[in-house]
């Protein structure tokens, strides 16, 4: 394979040594609080990176839509949640056939959504797997605690949907009365629970403050990036992920134009950042455009030049992942695998 000085810019590198060091990590956290490592492939896309995922010891994936679950299915993955309203016949006609030869697993919040859910698996003669998902303080998707109960009961009582459990995003301390409430109104009606599944970076380092969870979704950990570097989550070291980008333009002494647009790094910002550039740790990505990334140089003492090529560690990894066709999978400057993203724009 070429390495790294002879491929195209810009382009998504994988530091593979420091990639498997943060699936160790993560799971020997959640092996050390007893809980089942659920990897949000999301983050990444690619089969072979779950795999390794797998290898150490995930109890299986979560994928966030059906056309992103049907590429792991397809590359043998056997055991996935997703947790997501799966809404409208052909839709849930689909999660069903996946469901025919697979352990899956779907979240609801409404007796709409069940009823679409329970349709689907009488249609193919099978029972369902469905985690009732409690409001948290995102205010996104998610019952409300006092309808946790009826919800449950209705999946219960239906000869083609199993309660597999409790769904919560994030699984932050302050959601914790709720999910309590919620297990115990579960317990004196004498429902089982198979399940109760946390998720979150932030939520990940707090689970020994929430010791109902049963199992940990995560995702952005296997890269990490610079989001969650501001958000004291992860050391700028423990980013395995960076964009390889080629500096096309100094319009100014204290101004560089890098060929990693909004298309490369995604419009995606901190506070008016779009990444840190590890050679030049003291410029600032400001701005982008589609094809073009805009770099104060100002506070630099050295400064680069036209044709120089420079790694960013972006802000959000998981949509730079979905921007790419590849991944380079990198030790120090030799590339040891091409993965390609086969789960990109599967967002339906």
């Amino acid at each position: 394979m070429p390495p790294v000085t002879e491929l195209e810019t810009p382009c998504i590198l994988i530091d593979i040594p420091q990639m498997q060091a943060n699936i160790a990590r993560m799971q020997a956290h959640c092996d050390q609080h007893g809980l089942d490592c659920r990897p949000h492939v999301k983050t990444h896309k690619v089969p072979e990176i779950a795999q390794m995922q797998m290898e150490a010891g995930a109890v299986g994936i979560a994928c966030q839509k059906l056309s992103e679950a049907q590429v792991f299915i397809d590359e043998g993955f056997g055991n996935i949640q997703i947790p997501y309203n799966v809404v409208g016949p052909s839709k849930t006609a689909r999660l069903a056939d996946m469901a025919l030869y697979n352990r899956v697993t779907v979240s609801a919040d409404h007796v709409s959504v069940i009823a679409g859910l329970s349709d689907a698996a009488a249609a193919n003669e099978i029972v369902l797997r469905v985690m009732v998902e409690l409001a948290t303080e995102l205010e996104r998707t998610g019952a409300p605690v006092s309808e946790v109960l009826q919800l449950a009961q209705k999946i219960d009582a239906d000869d083609h949907l199993h309660f597999a459990g409790l769904l919560v995003y994030p699984s932050n301390p302050i959601i914790r009365p709720a999910l309590q409430e919620a297990l115990d109104a579960l317990h004196r009606a004498g429902i089982g629970v198979d399940i109760v599944s946390g998720g979150g970076m932030d939520a990940a380092l707090r689970v020994h403050e929430m010791p109902e969870l049963t199992e940990l979704r995560v995702g952005t950990y296997i890269f990490n990036d610079y989001g969650s570097v501001r958000r004291g989550l992860a050391a700028l070291d423990e980013c395995a992920m960076t964009a390889l980008a080629t500096v096309v333009s100094r319009p100014t002494s204290d101004r560089a134009i890098l060929d990693s647009g909004s298309k490369t790094l995604s419009a995606i910002n901190d506070k008016g950042v779009y990444g840190f550039i590890l050679d030049y740790p003291d410029a600032i990505l400001y701005n982008l455009n589609e094809e073009h990334a805009f770099v104060d140089l100002s506070r630099c003492d050295e400064k680069p030049v036209i044709g120089e090529r420079v790694r960013i560690v972006p802000v959000q990894a998981g949509v730079v992942s979905n921007l790419h066709n590849q991944l380079f999978g990198v030790v120090g400057e030799a590339v040891e695998a091409i993965w390609t993203v086969a789960a990109r724009g599967m967002v339906w």
